[in-house]
């Protein structure tokens, strides 16, 4: 889901680490989430309020990686967000992001690909290419809602992510806060709410509700700007694979 519309962050230096090697991909003992397919209801308010449906789907490919995707549309804007990944150890292992958006007549389009033997990524962004370096454990702007999931999953309390995005490492930080009750298409179920720490000069809200008794899916999101625009999504229908 288009994470990079909801979440602000702060740039952060970037620090050249020596070669470690690549990560594997998902080994047997690794317990990941369910695959599924999830509809959301989402409502952007910018001067305007825009309703679209968008999808969100998780699935695990024939050679044991993993693919996550979002997509939304409706007349007046676009998005296709897209990671691919393995799992090593509960952690996330990108290898390529994908983006595009188109809104209001204004077009979005950015790449990414890891390079864990080297510790980089390549950025094209705008047909312009370039390399960075990574630290461990950097995950792209969609997979990072897959790690927090996995990481309630696991228990942690502290949501600290490096997100590879525009040529930088950024750092997202969350905080768990307590379990609330709210009202789905779902039915009525118990959330661990998370919201986003911003730095202290912005007045941004971004909050979000996983729900435990379905593998920790987001099941709503808010998001408000310090000028009054806004956007929400909330969870319409959800079918999962096991099998898969």
């Amino acid at each position: 889901m288009g994470i990079d519309k909801i979440l602000i962050t702060s740039i952060i230096s970037l620090l050249a680490l020596p070669i470690l090697p690549a990560y594997g991909a998902s080994s047997a003992k690794d317990s990941f989430l369910v695959p599924y397919s999830a509809v959301y209801s989402t409502v952007w308010k910018k001067g305007i309020t825009v309703k679209v449906k968008g999808t969100q789907t998780l699935t695990r490919q024939a050679d044991g990686n993993w693919h996550f995707s979002f997509t939304a549309d409706n007349l007046f804007a676009s998005l296709n967000e897209q990671s691919t990944f393995a799992v090593d150890q509960y952690q996330i292992v990108p290898s390529h992001y994908r983006y595009e958006s188109s809104a209001f007549g204004k077009k979005r389009k950015a790449e990414l690909r890891f390079d864990w033997s080297k510790m980089s990524v390549r950025n094209d962004v705008k047909n312009k290419p370039w390399s960075m370096s990574i630290k461990p454990k950097t995950v792209d702007k969609l997979s990072v809602q897959l790690q927090i999931r996995e990481d309630l999953k696991q228990g942690k309390t502290t949501l600290n992510y490096l997100i590879a995005d525009g040529g930088y490492t950024k750092n997202w930080r969350f905080k768990r806060l307590q379990t609330e009750t709210i009202d789905t298409t779902l039915g009525r179920l118990e959330a661990i709410k998370v919201t986003r720490i911003n730095d202290a000069k912005s007045n941004k809200q971004t909050s979000f509700w996983f729900a435990p008794s379905h593998d920790f899916l987001l099941v709503k999101l808010t998001h408000k700007e310090k000028d009054g625009d806004s956007y929400t999504l909330d969870i319409e229908s959800l079918k999962t694979d096991p099998n898969s």
